[in-house]
């Protein structure tokens, strides 16, 4: 594909204001600033922050370099590209230095300030956007970009050691299930925590030893330090219930570590003073991942030891997804072809 081929008008999910409904509409094909990849999106997977308006969301694209900017290196036309949630960084603060970009103050995110990967193209930093090998099947590798990136990078902040207990609380959803398989790959034990409808075929099935219901226990913090022998030495939420969180802190195991990844607005993690003195338990928080976590995400994927559980649809179904999300009965993850 040459730059002559690239069209200018495209197909994309809009969100005209926030809170407004999803719109399926004609936009321009954006042009890529100097130092910006163009980007052919093949495939594509409520915070309190500020949002550019109207905005293209979506930060979980692949697809085919088809254009970019006077100042990029080392990309070529036909290279395939991942579109993460971190779009830019400043690259000077100390953060960036630390390969913390993700903390910049003048971090760029994409589908919160810069348009996503809800369109046909979407323009990407070159020196963020994910490398992927040639050959890769871009529907399957799309939700390694963000929601295996920050599984990854936050079992990597727990800094377990291999034969160490994983608890995943919120096993069962897009996060959860690519963290169970991250933690298995990486010689982990893992427990699984989640409700609902086949929630817990599917845990066991990617890897999990154990699994528990949250709607059935009748005392979790009870059943899982049970069924780990003295609690997990980490857990990942990646749920999004203050309620789990709160469990979360009890059931660790003593100097373990509780690691703070799902976003549940205006949540707050508490734990109790003197028990987490007198425990050593640490409680940390992780966000997406850097250059060098994206690489090895990647790489896991690439090597067959991680695959998300995805199902595909088409760009215009997106409204239904997050209908979806709402009433908590995704399994898996849901990836966009943009094509339809």
């Amino acid at each position: 594909m040459t730059q002559q081929t690239i069209p200018k008008i495209q197909k994309a999910i809009i969100f005209e204001k926030n809170g407004d409904p999803l719109v399926y509409k004609d936009i321009p094909v954006p042009t890529p600033a100097p130092n910006e990849l163009l980007i052919h999106v093949l495939y594509s997977g409520d915070w309190p922050l500020a949002t550019k308006s109207p905005l293209v969301g979506g930060h979980e694209g692949a697809g085919v370099v088809v254009g970019m900017g006077s100042a990029v290196k080392n990309w070529k036309l036909g290279d395939l590209a991942g579109i993460k949630w971190l779009n830019g960084s400043c690259m000077n603060c100390e953060f960036c230095m630390h390969g913390d970009e993700p903390n910049c103050a003048h971090a760029d995110l994409s589908g919160y300030t810069h348009d996503g990967s809800f369109q046909q193209y979407a323009t990407a930093d070159a020196v963020q956007a994910g490398r992927i090998p040639a050959g890769t099947n871009l529907s399957e590798i799309a939700p390694i970009l963000c929601a295996g990136v920050t599984a990854y990078k936050a079992i990597k902040t727990a800094e377990l050691k291999p034969g160490d207990w994983c608890c995943i609380s919120g096993s069962g959803g897009g996060l959860g299930t690519l963290a169970i398989q991250f933690a298995k790959a990486m010689g982990l034990r893992v427990i699984g925590i989640d409700g609902g409808a086949g929630k817990e075929k599917l845990c066991l099935d990617l890897g999990a030893e154990k699994y528990i219901d949250f709607t059935k226990t009748k005392d979790i913090v009870k059943d899982v330090i049970a069924a780990t022998d003295g609690g997990p030495h980490a857990v990942i939420n990646v749920s999004v219930s203050e309620r789990a969180i709160d469990a979360s802190v009890n059931y660790v195991r003593p100097t373990g570590t509780v690691v703070l990844v799902g976003l549940p607005a205006g949540a707050v993690c508490k734990s109790e003073v003197f028990s987490q003195v007198v425990r050593s338990v640490k409680i940390k928080g992780s966000y997406v991942g850097n250059r060098c976590d994206t690489a090895e995400a990647i790489d896991f994927y690439v090597r067959g030891l991680v695959k998300s559980p995805i199902k595909v649809i088409g760009l215009s179904e997106l409204p239904m997804v997050y209908d979806l999300m709402e009433k908590g009965e995704i399994l898996g993850r849901y990836v966009v072809d943009t094509s339809r």
